[in-house]
């Protein structure tokens, strides 16, 4: 293995430094997935421990974590600009770690309220600074698929999570469910410790010969200078807070904004949250729906890694509008099986499996890794971190007013009524996308600035 490392080209040390950056720091996704996931198979044996519980308090274990991921996002995106993107990982690994913890322990159920809330600062933090620091990791050429191993590290936690709550279903440990997080936090505490800082926000700081450093072990040395006089370029500039609003950038703000928007309204996280809840509901035995969302979360993480795969061959735009289309799609197969009355047997039981598996892997190969790499890359630089945090904001908040409201609605206009409009704002999502979203595929951060905003500087 010594000698291996030792006769590498200078190429292949920069693909393995590049992999490894990115590969270490995903972690955050898989802890974002797994924590958001895992909630669905626990919501089913709660009442074991704190009776029973209404619809609003499910609600409340569930959307609490969403709260806290608002704050987490907005937060970090000013901490990430502030003390550099390495150190708000890992300080968003050891809130990941104290909040799983705490949940796996709660005595009580305020206390598990709190917990879920904690663990949400950590989710939403980790939602805005991972891609950040992986989109300025990494080389252009590949940016697409790297920054996007973040949602294939997302969709992987969820299925891991599902897969945990299928095993632990025979004794509905709860505790353990949630409790397991715990073990990636502390590996992407430890893989953080050795990896290098972003060269981008080195060069911001003026710590330019630390950038250069480390930019020769995620470059090729013919590309550094370049970079390094562009993102001083672009960095001159004094910006604040209130460029945002500015009509340079506020167009782009717009776009990050309602991506975020159109992610969550869509439906996507009901589906994650609530599926088995929905197909016990529907006649599934508690087993019968975990396993039906193990399968979906197969699906998830499958066709995730399609994208990433495609991403940097066929571009964004043509990923993000196919599978914006296959939502709609899925949405009114899945609304359609209700048509017959809430309990669903045969057919129609696996017309709905079907109609969710649908959605769920056109989501998956579109809006889901397109939106989180789409805000990587279309900000300036010098406000990347403040209009990654808005976005991720205006994510999790949207995530939160369908999640807290989603077992209310359901109780009040039926399946049918809530799929089918799921489905409509899928459509109005696909024709904003149509207009308004553009390519970014093989671009520099800094010539896509250039593109969007009319100015390098």
């Amino acid at each position: 293995m010594m000698l291996m490392a030792r006769n590498e080209t200078p190429a292949q040390k920069v693909r393995r430094h590049v992999a490894l950056s990115a590969a270490v720091t995903a972690l955050g996704g898989l802890l974002f997935g797994y924590d958001t996931g895992v909630v669905s198979g626990a919501l089913l044996f709660l009442q074991k421990d704190f009776g029973g519980l209404s619809s609003f308090q499910e609600e409340l274990v569930t959307s609490l974590l969403l709260v806290g991921a608002v704050v987490g996002a907005l937060l970090a995106g000013r901490v990430a600009d502030l003390i550099g993107r390495r150190l708000t990982v890992l300080i968003t690994a050891a809130i990941f770690v104290v909040g799983v913890l705490l949940a796996a322990f709660t005595p009580t159920y305020p206390v598990l309220l709190a917990a879920r809330i904690i663990i949400g600062l950590a989710v939403g933090s980790a939602s805005m600074v991972v891609p950040l620091y992986i989109g300025e990791v990494v080389p252009p050429r590949v940016r697409g698929g790297l920054v996007s191993l973040n949602q294939l590290a997302i969709t992987s936690g969820i299925l891991v999570s599902y897969l945990i709550d299928y095993g632990l279903s025979g004794i509905g440990n709860w505790r353990l469910m949630f409790g397991l997080a715990a073990i990636p936090a502390v590996l992407l505490f430890t893989g953080m410790l050795f990896q290098k800082e972003s060269p981008h926000w080195l060069i911001r700081q003026d710590r330019t010969d630390e950038a250069r450093d480390v930019l020769k072990r995620v470059r090729d040395s013919e590309d550094i200078e370049d970079e390094i006089h562009e993102v001083q370029e672009v960095s001159r500039k004094q910006a604040g807070t209130r460029e945002l609003l500015s009509p340079r950038i506020r167009p782009l703000l717009f776009v990050g904004v309602l991506l975020a928007v159109f992610q969550q309204i869509t439906g996507i996280n009901t589906v994650i949250y609530y599926a088995p809840s929905l197909l016990q509901g529907a006649g599934f035995g508690n087993s019968a729906a975990l396993l039906a969302n193990v399968v979906n979360g197969a699906v998830n993480v499958g066709m995730t890694i399609v994208a990433v795969w495609l991403l940097d061959r066929v571009g964004r735009r043509p990923l993000l509008l196919s599978g914006t289309a296959g939502m709609a799609v899925g949405m009114a197969i899945t609304a359609c099986s209700f048509l017959g009355g809430e309990h669903l047997h045969g057919a129609l039981a696996i017309v709905a499996v079907i109609g969710l598996l649908v959605y769920t892997g056109s989501f998956a190969i579109g809006l889901g890794p397109v939106f989180w790499l789409l805000i990587a890359e279309i900000y300036p630089l010098r406000i990347r971190g403040a209009a990654m945090s808005v976005a991720t904001m205006a994510n999790w908040g949207a995530n939160f007013v369908v999640t807290v409201s989603f077992l209310t609605l359901l109780n009040a206009i039926d399946g049918v009524g809530v799929f089918f409009l799921f489905g409509f704002l899928t459509l109005v999502a696909l024709a904003y996308f149509w207009r308004k979203v553009p390519e970014t595929k093989g671009r520099s951060l800094q010539e896509i600035e250039h593109d969007l905003t009319g100015s390098r500087a």
